[in-house]
């Protein structure tokens, strides 16, 4: 009995699918690993601190270098959603928050190992001549702790299932018209939640901040989060042009038609 061969298109549409959640994964994993340094938002743009007033307290953008990469999480995911529905972002969401723990388990691990003598030796002084101990460098950068780990997993979760929901809310409202919409509506209503809960239970119910505090850097968060969402809002026209021509129109409307009626 011979094994049939997929179709064309059939073949096409599993390479595509295989390209976005390689694209997903990787980057939710990398935000995940470099999210514990925090850097000026006003220092890399060059003008003076921002110090907004949030809760009664002056903040400047000081965000984590994750922002680097969460946005092409949230264009791929709603990428994902257009062509394969819910099921297909439920999906790799799930496999993402797997992995994202696998990798934190592993990162644990690895700073728990005994560090050789000559790579101490070698490694003991920074760029200036300063010494240092780069064993507990190491463990101090890559540990993030296991508040941070669960707000984490949970923030991208919850955030992921909500995206999922409003997009595919907005996209029965609205039809196949209004991409910006339906992506950048999902976004800024799924990063509400996100914004809070990662810091909520990393720095709240793990840590020793108030709730003034986890609502104040919050926000700051947010509002970095949705201008950021809002300015990649051409990416998704641009995605859907290079995606339909790779496809084919007719076959990338029967599956975003298809992925909307789930």
């Amino acid at each position: 009995m011979s094994i049939q061969e997929p179709s064309v298109q059939e073949a096409k549409r599993q390479r595509l699918f295989l390209v976005l959640c390689g694209i997903f994964l990787t980057n939710a994993i990398i935000a995940e690993i470099i999210g514990g340094k925090i850097f000026s938002v006003e220092s890399l743009l060059g003008i003076p601190p921002a110090q907004l007033l949030i809760g009664g307290q002056r903040l400047d953008f000081n965000m984590t270098a994750g922002v680097i990469n969460w946005p092409i999480v949230f264009i791929t995911s709603d990428i994902i959603n257009e062509y394969f529905g819910r099921k297909g972002v439920k999906r790799i969401s799930i496999l993402t928050a797997c992995f994202i723990a696998y990798t934190f388990i592993t990162i644990l691990l690895a700073t728990k190992l005994p560090p050789a003598q000559f790579w101490l030796d070698l490694n003991n002084t920074d760029t200036h001549g300063n010494k240092f101990n780069i064993n507990d460098a190491f463990t101090k950068i890559f540990n993030q702790g296991l508040g941070i780990m669960i707000g984490s997993i949970v923030a991208f979760l919850l955030g992921q299932l909500l995206d999922v929901f409003v997009f595919s809310w907005l996209r029965r409202k609205t039809g196949s018209k209004f991409i910006w919409l339906r992506a950048t509506g999902s976004t800024m209503f799924s990063q509400l939640i996100d914004s809070f809960v990662v810091i909520g239970i990393a720095f709240y119910v793990f840590g020793n901040w108030d709730l003034k505090l986890v609502f104040s850097v919050g926000t700051i968060n947010y509002l970095y989060k949705g201008m950021v969402a809002i300015l990649l809002t051409p990416l998704l026209y641009v995605a859907h042009y290079f995606i339909d021509g790779y496809l084919g129109h007719e076959y990338a409307e029967e599956l975003s038609h298809k992925a909307a009626h789930e």
